[in-house]
C-alpha cells in the first residue's frame, strides 16, 4: 500500500510539472523563457492589528460570515500567472502561485483576518460574479465576495540592483444572502517596491505577500464595512 501511495504522489508531481511547462509554452509570450518561478501567496493574520471598531462583540459572536472565492477579472489568457521576472537581456520568466490559485489566496486571507477579529467564517459554493441575481443562497447572515482587478508581481534584473514591484487591486462586496441584496461595495489598492543587489524567489514571495496583507487590512480600515458587517450579523 505504501508503495502504491508513493507512486501516486510521484505521478501527480510529474503531471504538475508537465502542466506548468505546457502553460509556459502555451501562453505564447514573445521572449518568454520556459523556466518558471513559483511563490507561496499567503496572508498571515497573526501580526494583523485589528481596529477596535471591527472586533467582534458577544452579541454577534455566534453568527457566521460566508466568504466566497474571489473572481479574477484581470484581462489575462491564463489567470494562474501572477507576474514575471525580466532578465537583463529582456527574456521573461513567468511567476505562478505555488500552492493555491490567486482567487483562493485572497478569499482565504479575508477569512483569516475575520477570524483574527473574532468572527466565525465559512466558505460559499463556487465563485460569485458579485451580481444580486447570482448570489449564493447560503445560511450565513452575511456573504462576502469580491474580485481581483489587478495583481502583478514584476522583478526587473539590472545593475547594480534588481527592482521588485507588486500591485494588487481588490473589489469587495458585502451582501445579505437571505434577502438577495448587496449591502456595500468597496475597492482598495496596494503596491510595494524593493531594490536589492540580488534575485531570489523569497524576495518575490515577500513582496507579493506584503501587498496582499496591505490590501486585506486596508479593506477593513473602512469604518462603513465594520458598521454594515455588525448590523447584518446582529439582525
Amino acid at each position: 500500500m505504501m508503495k502504491i501511495i508513493k507512486m501516486s504522489i510521484r505521478r501527480n508531481n510529474l503531471l504538475l510539472i508537465a502542466g506548468l511547462i505546457l502553460l509556459a509554452s502555451g501562453l505564447g509570450i514573445t521572449g518568454c523563457a520556459s523556466k518558471l518561478h513559483s511563490v507561496n501567496m499567503n496572508y498571515d493574520a497573526e501580526k494583523a492589528n485589528i481596529p477596535g471598531y471591527l472586533i467582534n462583540n458577544d452579541k454577534s459572536r455566534s453568527a457566521e460570515i460566508a466568504v466566497a472565492e474571489f473572481a479574477d477579472i484581470r484581462k489575462l489568457d491564463e489567470p494562474m500567472v501572477i507576474g514575471r521576472v525580466v532578465e537583463k537581456d529582456g527574456m521573461k520568466t513567468l511567476v505562478l502561485p505555488r500552492y493555491t490559485k490567486p482567487t483562493q489566496a485572497v478569499s482565504s486571507g479575508i477569512k483569516k483576518y475575520l477570524i483574527k477579529a473574532g468572527y466565525r467564517t465559512t466558505g460559499a459554493p463556487g465563485q460569485w460574479d458579485l451580481k444580486e441575481e447570482t448570489m449564493s443562497k447560503v445560511k450565513s447572515k452575511l456573504l462576502i465576495g469580491g474580485s481581483i482587478e489587478e495583481l502583478e508581481l514584476i522583478c526587473r534584473k539590472g545593475f547594480p540592483t534588481d527592482s521588485y514591484k507588486a500591485l494588487i487591486k481588490l473589489n469587495l462586496v458585502l451582501a445579505d444572502p437571505a434577502k438577495g441584496k448587496i449591502l456595500y461595495r468597496s475597492s482598495v489598492e496596494s503596491n510595494t517596491s524593493l531594490e536589492h543587489v540580488s534575485f531570489s524567489e523569497a524576495r518575490l514571495e515577500e513582496q507579493i505577500n506584503i501587498a496582499l496583507a496591505d490590501a486585506i487590512e486596508k479593506i477593513f480600515e473602512d469604518r462603513k464595512i465594520a458598521q454594515k458587517l455588525k448590523e447584518a450579523l446582529a439582525e
